[in-house]
């Protein structure tokens, strides 16, 4: 319990600093800030894991079931696989922002608190995951039938254009508050005519909030097909979404670049999926799962800076027959 709470503070002491000291007032992001952000939460995580390496070989969690190493590696693949479905998350991200037309300087501010709620959010949901996986252990064959029925669904999907307007979170909120048209600099209600109205900011909180449970429901089955340690699940999940704030200001400019990125989250859910309901036939080592999901985000990265999409080889054709024209 101790390093439960130990945990905690360390992260809301981060949230603190970053939005307290270093982000204390709106402003546009920059690409190096944003890369140096990324860099800094990397090295975080990944330092991590020599405390989860110590932790589980000297029995500090109370857990002689793993070893220091067993644990290190389903900590790491744990990590990479919250990480590689967060991608998917700050393209959706991006198209609220871009909905709502949120100007660049307030995007960090809604990211903050998004953030914030997503680790309370998750953390209730891993609890009741771990529950759930403790005393009723069939429950992984259901889990793992939800990651083969998101792969299919995220396969199928093109992801053009998103409708916030059917957002059930935004039809409640419009009983209780009125919604200014304009945005009040970074607040997300106002008083006007001694009444209380909410922002066109807080309307994107709240999309990006409830996306984010949805989300949810793909990456914590998908953690859970990877451990069902609760400690490692809620760490490996915490890291990556501390992340994912400065992740989606240098990822959301080339988001469109990786258009094979795709399909490696697609072979990680489903890949995911049938360890859970192949569960009690084999075990996969954990050092296999982590190089399998290397291999899968190498594959579809690699994909996407070699091979252009047919429409931009269409439009670099249509501009050189113009030209020679």
């Amino acid at each position: 319990m101790f390093f439960w709470i130990g945990f905690i503070v360390f992260v809301f002491v981060v949230l603190a600093l970053d939005l307290g000291i270093f982000n204390k007032k709106a402003h546009v992001v920059s690409a190096k800030e944003a890369f140096r952000m990324t860099g800094f939460f990397v090295v975080l995580s990944l330092a991590f894991s020599v405390f989860i390496y110590f932790a589980y070989s000297r029995g500090w969690m109370g857990n002689g079931s793993l070893s220091g190493q067993e644990a290190v590696l389903q900590y790491l693949t744990g990590y990479l696989v919250e990480q590689s479905l967060s991608m998917d998350n700050v393209f959706v991200i991006a198209l609220v922002f871009g909905y709502f037309k949120v100007p660049s300087h307030l995007q960090h501010r809604v990211l903050f608190w998004g953030i914030l709620g997503a680790i309370v959010f998750r953390g209730l949901m891993i609890g009741l995951g771990a529950i759930l996986i403790k005393q009723f252990e069939e429950i992984l064959y259901f889990f793992g039938l939800i990651l083969l029925y998101s792969s299919y669904k995220m396969l199928r999907s093109d992801q053009e254009a998103i409708h916030p307007e059917n957002n059930p979170a935004i039809k409640l909120l419009r009983r209780f508050f009125p919604i200014t048209q304009q945005f009040h600099q970074d607040h997300f209600f106002v008083r006007i005519d001694n009444k209380q109205f909410a922002t066109p900011l807080f309307v994107t909180l709240l999309v990006i909030e409830t996306t984010d449970i949805v989300f949810a429901i793909d990456s914590i089955p998908a953690i859970f097909g990877i451990t069902t340690d609760p400690f490692i699940v809620f760490t490996s999940n915490i890291f990556a979404i501390l992340g994912l704030r400065s992740l989606y200001f240098v990822l959301a400019a080339l988001i469109d670049k990786f258009h094979y990125l795709k399909y490696s989250l697609v072979g990680i859910l489903a890949f995911v999926g049938l360890k859970m309901l192949t569960v009690k036939l084999f075990h996969l080592p954990e050092w296999l799962s982590l190089v399998v999901i290397v291999i899968f985000l190498g594959v579809g990265i690699a994909l996407s800076l070699w091979i252009k999409p047919k429409h931009e080889v269409e439009q670099v054709v249509g501009t050189k027959e113009k030209i020679q024209s």
